[in-house]
């Protein structure tokens, strides 16, 4: 089963568990995954491969992750736990995101490949770096490990 379909699927579960919350949830990210499977039709029938479907839960959750830090700082914590609560049903369908140590592995291993050495070489390896790792690690980890890398 795909990842579209698992989360129709659990939406129908949701309704019959009258899991108000979840349910909220799962209907958002299948609006979005319907806009992003509108966005890539080319002339008539498309469906978004389980990738794509990634990409849109991997957004989904750092706007999540932007929502509760924006909260935290106005003291809001209210509203960071509700969107703390939507960030773990959204994380449930992503695959497990690789640690700092691995991407560290990963990034020491193209600076070398690559031949980087100063901070004006980091988009290079960006580059290759969220190619390789799209959809296994938080960009901005991924950012913040090549640039510790870079300045040592």
């Amino acid at each position: 089963m795909n990842l579209k379909d698992q989360i129709l699927s659990d939406i129908k579960a949701a309704m019959k568990a009258k899991q108000a919350d979840k349910l909220r949830v799962l209907r958002s990210i299948k609006a979005k995954l319907m806009e992003k499977e509108i966005s890539e039709r080319k002339g008539g029938e498309g469906s978004l491969s389980d990738e794509q479907a990634t990409e849109v839960l991997m957004k989904a959750a750092k706007q999540r992750k932007e929502s509760i830090e924006q909260y935290e700082l106005g003291g809001r914590e209210d509203l960071a736990d509700a969107e703390k609560e939507e960030l773990k049903i959204i994380e449930s369908y992503l695959p497990d995101m690789m640690d700092e140590d691995e991407i560290r592995k990963i990034a020491r291993k193209k600076i070398e490949e690559l031949g980087a050495s100063e901070m004006s070489d980091m988009g290079k390896v960006m580059g290759v770096l969220m190619q390789e790792l799209k959809g296994k690690a938080d960009g901005s980890l991924i950012s913040s490990v090549v640039k510790e890398e870079l300045s040592s």
